[in-house]
Formats: C-alpha cells, sequence, structure tokens
C-alpha cells in the first residue's frame, strides 16, 4: 500500500486470491470502502447467483463487506443478503495481503471459519491446509501464523469484537 492514494470508492481495484506456489486461485472486482493505517475495507456485489460447497446457494446481488488487514494472517467477509441482512462471516486465513494499488493479492492457506449469524462457528479444511502444507513445503513461519490467525479469530468471534460487532 505504500506510496499509493486512492480515494474511498472512486475507483475499482481487483482482488486476487493466490495458492503458496503463486498460481491464481480465484478473483473479483471490488471498490474501496475505506482505508486505515492497517486495513482496508472493499465492497463487492455478486453479479450472479453461486452455488457454494459450504455456503450453499448465494444470491446475485449479495453484498460482500471485506476487511483486510496488513498485519494480520486472516481476512473476514461479512455477506449480507440484497435486502440487506446478515447472511454469515467467511474468515480465510492467508498470509498477510500486499496491496500496489490496483491489486490486492493474498496466498490463500485454506483453512476457513464460517460464522452464523448467531456467531456461532465452524473451523473448516484444516485437512486442506494440512495436504498444502506438505505438498508446498511451508515453512514453519507459515505453520505458526496460521494457528495464530485461527486462534485470534476465535477469540474476536466469542469477543464479539469487530469486524464481528458491525
Amino acid at each position: 500500500m505504500a506510496g499509493n492514494r486512492i480515494g474511498v470508492g472512486d475507483e475499482n481495484i481487483l482482488v486476487s486470491v493466490r495458492k503458496f506456489d503463486g498460481t491464481e486461485h480465484r478473483n473479483w472486482r471490488a471498490q474501496i470502502a475505506r482505508i486505515d493505517h492497517s486495513l482496508i475495507v472493499l465492497d463487492a456485489v455478486f453479479d450472479q447467483e453461486i452455488e457454494h460447497d459450504l455456503l450453499g446457494k448465494i444470491e446475485c446481488g449479495t453484498l460482500s463487506t471485506e476487511y483486510y488487514w496488513f498485519e494480520h494472517w486472516y481476512n473476514v467477509f461479512r455477506f449480507a443478503r440484497p435486502d440487506g441482512t446478515l447472511r454469515s462471516f467467511y474468515c480465510n486465513v492467508n498470509v498477510p495481503p500486499q496491496f500496489d494499488g490496483k491489486v490486492l493479492s493474498y496466498i490463500d492457506l485454506d483453512i476457513d471459519l464460517l460464522v452464523e449469524p448467531d456467531l456461532s462457528y465452524r473451523i473448516l479444511d484444516v485437512e486442506d491446509f494440512e495436504i498444502n502444507a506438505e505438498r508446498y513445503a511451508y515453512p514453519l513461519e507459515v505453520k505458526a501464523g496460521a494457528k495464530r490467525a485461527v486462534k485470534e479469530l476465535i477469540e474476536l468471534i466469542e469477543a464479539r469484537a469487530f469486524p464481528f460487532s458491525e
């Protein structure tokens, strides 16, 4: 993010999710909602209906408010139905993101947390993390960062702290 200033809300950026070997896993366009020193918040709208294996049907028009911290090993997506009601939160464990002013990219480490509107949660895809940790030979720092991220997310959820307080 250093050196690049974008007016909030005036530009779409690309979000690029990568695997540890650098291959792109998925991408989408999002609007900058706000930038603080260590946090960037993006808004994106699903422009088509999606059938997600864990979330079920995500309606066209669903709003995704996305919270990315530059020093944390996770991000949080707040999904709101087209009528504005909270659908769920989805938390990704990842290497801290990079942002060059046009593209926000991060390495997905597979572990996810699905958080329901009542703030009950499930930890997902731990087996995928373990398989990819071996496949890509994750360094100890990456394994430790992922474990620390899960612990921090659970603490935020249970404390009903930001962004789970919004």
